[in-house]
Protein backbone atom coordinates (compact mmCIF):
# COMPACT_ATOMS: atom_id res chain seq x y z
CA UNK A 1 0.00 0.00 0.00
CA UNK A 2 1.45 3.17 -1.12
CA UNK A 3 1.32 6.17 1.09
CA UNK A 4 -0.74 8.02 -1.43
CA UNK A 5 -3.46 5.55 -0.88
CA UNK A 6 -2.86 5.31 2.88
CA UNK A 7 -3.82 9.10 3.04
CA UNK A 8 -6.93 8.54 0.15
CA UNK A 9 -8.44 6.90 2.73
CA UNK A 10 -9.04 9.87 4.96
CA UNK A 11 -9.97 12.18 2.18
CA UNK A 12 -13.71 12.48 3.94
CA UNK A 13 -12.40 13.71 6.95
CA UNK A 14 -9.76 16.06 5.51
CA UNK A 15 -12.57 17.35 3.39
CA UNK A 16 -14.93 17.49 6.24
CA UNK A 17 -12.53 19.55 7.99
CA UNK A 18 -11.85 21.78 5.32
CA UNK A 19 -15.81 22.55 5.00
CA UNK A 20 -16.58 22.93 8.95
CA UNK A 21 -13.30 25.64 8.99
CA UNK A 22 -14.66 27.27 5.71
CA UNK A 23 -18.20 27.29 7.47
CA UNK A 24 -17.11 28.80 10.95
CA UNK A 25 -15.03 31.67 9.51
CA UNK A 26 -17.80 32.54 6.87
CA UNK A 27 -20.58 32.30 9.86
CA UNK A 28 -18.33 34.86 11.93
CA UNK A 29 -18.84 37.66 8.92
CA UNK A 30 -22.47 37.00 9.43
CA UNK A 31 -22.47 37.78 13.53
CA UNK A 32 -20.09 40.21 12.91
CA UNK A 33 -23.15 42.64 11.08
CA UNK A 34 -25.80 41.26 12.82
CA UNK A 35 -24.56 41.49 16.47
CA UNK A 36 -20.94 42.87 16.32
CA UNK A 37 -19.00 39.84 17.41
CA UNK A 38 -16.57 39.80 16.82
CA UNK A 39 -16.62 43.59 17.16
CA UNK A 40 -16.66 45.45 13.96
CA UNK A 41 -13.49 47.93 13.15
CA UNK A 42 -16.45 50.41 11.51
CA UNK A 43 -20.20 49.57 12.78
CA UNK A 44 -22.21 48.27 9.58
CA UNK A 45 -25.42 50.55 10.89
CA UNK A 46 -28.06 49.89 8.83
CA UNK A 47 -28.78 45.74 7.89
CA UNK A 48 -31.86 46.71 5.47
CA UNK A 49 -29.66 47.21 2.32
CA UNK A 50 -26.64 44.62 0.76
CA UNK A 51 -24.73 44.49 4.03
CA UNK A 52 -28.08 42.91 5.44
CA UNK A 53 -28.86 40.26 2.58
CA UNK A 54 -25.01 39.37 2.57
CA UNK A 55 -25.56 39.07 6.83
CA UNK A 56 -28.28 36.60 5.83
CA UNK A 57 -26.16 34.46 3.18
CA UNK A 58 -23.18 34.48 5.46
CA UNK A 59 -25.02 33.43 8.83
CA UNK A 60 -27.41 30.91 7.45
CA UNK A 61 -25.51 29.67 4.46
CA UNK A 62 -22.49 29.32 6.04
CA UNK A 63 -24.38 27.12 9.20
CA UNK A 64 -26.09 25.32 6.76
CA UNK A 65 -22.23 24.27 5.02
CA UNK A 66 -20.72 24.07 8.76
CA UNK A 67 -23.34 20.92 9.83
CA UNK A 68 -23.23 19.78 5.94
CA UNK A 69 -27.39 19.65 4.73
CA UNK A 70 -27.93 21.20 1.54
CA UNK A 71 -24.67 21.55 1.16
CA UNK A 72 -23.96 21.66 -2.50
CA UNK A 73 -26.78 23.64 -3.71
CA UNK A 74 -25.98 26.03 -0.64
CA UNK A 75 -22.37 26.14 -1.78
CA UNK A 76 -23.36 26.90 -5.59
CA UNK A 77 -25.06 29.63 -4.08
CA UNK A 78 -22.20 30.90 -1.94
CA UNK A 79 -19.86 30.63 -4.61
CA UNK A 80 -21.78 32.94 -6.60
CA UNK A 81 -22.14 35.39 -3.82
CA UNK A 82 -18.33 35.66 -2.93
CA UNK A 83 -17.81 36.06 -6.78
CA UNK A 84 -20.40 38.99 -7.09
CA UNK A 85 -19.20 40.53 -3.74
CA UNK A 86 -15.45 40.52 -5.08
CA UNK A 87 -16.71 42.21 -8.33
CA UNK A 88 -18.80 45.36 -6.64
CA UNK A 89 -16.53 45.78 -3.37
CA UNK A 90 -13.44 44.62 -3.75
CA UNK A 91 -12.49 44.85 -7.30
CA UNK A 92 -13.17 48.76 -7.64
CA UNK A 93 -11.07 49.60 -4.86
CA UNK A 94 -8.07 47.92 -6.54
CA UNK A 95 -7.21 45.24 -9.64
CA UNK A 96 -4.82 43.35 -6.86
CA UNK A 97 -6.72 41.33 -4.17
CA UNK A 98 -4.28 42.09 -1.49
CA UNK A 99 -4.45 45.44 -1.88
CA UNK A 100 -8.42 45.89 -2.24
CA UNK A 101 -8.72 43.00 0.35
CA UNK A 102 -10.40 40.82 -1.30
CA UNK A 103 -8.23 37.91 -1.30
CA UNK A 104 -10.82 35.99 1.49
CA UNK A 105 -13.69 36.05 -0.69
CA UNK A 106 -11.87 34.81 -3.42
CA UNK A 107 -11.16 32.18 -1.68
CA UNK A 108 -14.65 31.73 -0.05
CA UNK A 109 -15.28 31.81 -3.52
CA UNK A 110 -13.44 28.86 -4.92
CA UNK A 111 -13.60 26.73 -1.90
CA UNK A 112 -17.57 27.23 -2.31
CA UNK A 113 -16.71 26.18 -5.69
CA UNK A 114 -14.90 22.74 -4.71
CA UNK A 115 -17.70 22.00 -1.88
CA UNK A 116 -20.16 21.67 -5.38
CA UNK A 117 -18.11 18.70 -7.28
CA UNK A 118 -16.41 17.22 -3.78
CA UNK A 119 -19.81 17.26 -1.88
CA UNK A 120 -19.60 17.48 2.33
CA UNK A 121 -17.25 14.88 3.31
CA UNK A 122 -17.39 13.37 6.63
CA UNK A 123 -19.76 14.60 9.59
CA UNK A 124 -22.11 16.09 7.02
CA UNK A 125 -26.31 15.48 7.53
CA UNK A 126 -26.56 15.08 3.98
CA UNK A 127 -24.61 11.64 4.02
CA UNK A 128 -27.72 10.53 6.10
CA UNK A 129 -30.15 11.53 3.80
CA UNK A 130 -29.40 8.98 1.17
Amino acid sequence: MTLADRLSAYQPYALAALRIMTALQFIEHGTQKFFDFPPAAQPFGDLVNLIGVAGVLEAIGGGLILIGLFTRPTAFILCGFMATAYFIAHMPVDFWPVNNRGDAAISFCFIFLYLVFAGPGAFALDNRRG
